[in-house]
Parts: C-alpha cells; structure tokens; sequence
C-alpha cells in the first residue's frame, strides 16, 4: 500500500492527528474515533494496524494497555513522495509570503504615519503668510462685502 493510500482514509488522517499530539491508548484513540465516526473498538484496531503496517504508527505496551505514537518513516515517506510536485506549489506560496510581507510592512507604516499626525479634530497651525496680508490687500474687503455697490458711479472729472 502506497503511503498516500494510508492518508487517503479520513478515519486514519484523525488518528495520526491524535498521534501528533503524543502517544495515545489504544482506548483512548479508540473512544475519540468511535465518538466522532460512529465506528466500532474492532473497526479502530483494524486501523491502527495498517498505520502499524505501514510504518505510520508504532505500538509498545504497558502492562495490559496498548500506546501508540506516530512512526516519523511513513509521514517522512509521502513527504518525499509529494517533494517531487513542490515546483506547482513553491513558488506561489512564495508569492504569497512575498504579499502577506508587504502587507504587514503597509499596516506597520501606516500605524507609524498615524502616530505622528495629529489628530482629526485639531485646529490646522498655520503661519501667517508674509506675501498675503488680508490688511494691506487691495482685493480685500474690510467690510466682508457688506457694503452696497452704486450701479451707477459717477464719473470725476
């Protein structure tokens, strides 16, 4: 049996991930499985030993139970495997990294901008402009355009 058979079984995926968090009994891998598929303790058994058989899964007594653990030869087998398809996958997850980088450089900067403003509700400081005094402008009405305007001026002479 291929290594990719062994994880193509949803039951046996669940029990190597049980696995990978440390050794297990064979009940208590047994209850989990049992609980989350609706199998039975003999269905499990027959699980556990094809990843025994197929160097996922390494067994060792104690006493009356029975420990499982994860056997590293069969997960590292079907990684080599699925080594020789990295070039599809590669360098897109590198693109990714590339992305996700440059978007946490874009959040860090913008947080950094956003310290040193000042904030939205503040009055604008500005300088008085020397070449543009509203006093000495000849544009500039005093009055605020208040004053009325004769539609006929007349003319001096």
């Amino acid at each position: 049996m291929h290594a990719l058979d062994v994880l193509g079984d949803p039951v046996r995926r669940r029990i190597l991930e049980l696995l990978a968090d440390g050794e297990q009994s064979a009940g208590a891998i047994a209850a989990t499985i049992g609980d989350e598929f609706g199998i039975s303790q003999p269905a499990v058994s027959q699980h556990l030993r094809v990843l025994r058989e197929q160097g996922f899964a390494v067994v060792r007594p104690e006493g009356q139970r029975r420990l499982y653990a994860v056997d590293p030869s069969g997960p590292r087998e079907a990684s080599e495997w699925l080594s020789a398809f990295d070039r599809f996958w590669m360098p897109r997850l590198a693109a990714l990294d590339t992305e996700l980088a440059r978007g946490r450089r874009r959040r860090r900067l913008d947080a950094e901008a956003a310290e040193h403003e000042p904030p939205q509700d503040a009055e604008p400081e500005h300088e008085p402009d020397p070449e543009h005094d509203p006093e000495h402008d000849p544009e500039h009405d005093p009055d605020g355009g208040d004053r009325s305007v004769d539609p006929h001026p007349t003319k001096e002479t």
